[in-house]
């Protein structure tokens, strides 16, 4: 992880050719996924808003496909400071592709979930509300935690009863940490498995209605 991390914004995949003021959700993948996995749910999202599915910056050991955030391998593996790594890597991207956005959410799902409220840690001013799923947020803290507890930015998590994916500790610590950071909101969905439910996805669309909602007023 010495070497920093860059996105390949070739690979983003957007739900419009045409960069608007629109409200814009990013899409940040798990483990194993690419950037067309989560672009299935376009469909269930607001109307109105831009959506883009990036492309995490690294590869999973072979012969596992597609791509990953950040290794989950050996005694490192899940580390804070790797998806800080990747976190940093995301908002790069962010700054030179959210053109003039009007709001900025992220919906991650596992590893991309974790990224995506590591990416509000570290700039809680380029992002405006997080969608959590079957995710965590990583142990330890970080330079601006204090002020994300003051500023308290929308969050949703969801996750199952039956996922056995995301280890038990971080679990805990995630449903500690949040509601002392956040706005939080969300559900824990009996006998879902580490994945993504009808439910949920009813459950998420009132999430960022409420977000197109806040940011159409504030433009007001």
């Amino acid at each position: 992880m010495s070497e920093e991390l860059r996105l390949d914004g070739a690979l983003t995949r957007w739900s419009t050719g045409e960069r608007t003021d629109a409200p814009l959700l990013v899409l940040l993948h798990g483990y194993g996924a690419d950037e067309h996995d989560l672009f299935g749910l376009v469909p269930y999202l607001p109307e109105g808003i831009a959506v883009a599915s990036v492309a995490a910056p690294l590869a999973p050991p072979w012969p596992m496909p597609g791509r990953s955030w950040y290794p989950i391998e050996g005694l490192d593996g899940r580390s804070s400071t790797a998806v800080t790594a990747a976190a940093q890597a995301f908002l790069h991207w962010l700054g030179s592709e959210r053109k003039d956005a009007a709001s900025v959410a992220l919906l991650g799902f596992s590893q991309g979930a974790a990224v995506a409220l590591q990416a509000l840690r570290l700039a809680p001013e380029k992002v405006d509300a997080v969608v959590a799923l079957s995710g965590y947020a990583a142990p330890g803290e970080l330079p601006r935690d204090v002020e994300l507890a003051e500023l308290r930015p929308p969050v949703f998590w969801g996750r199952g009863t039956n996922d056995d994916v995301v280890p038990a500790a971080l679990v805990a610590h995630t449903a500690e940490w949040l509601p002392a950071h956040s706005e939080l909101s969300g559900r824990v969905y009996t006998g879902l498995t580490h994945s993504i439910s009808e439910d949920e996805l009813g459950d998420v669309r009132t999430f960022l209605d409420k977000w197109v909602d806040r940011t159409r007023t504030a433009g007001a």
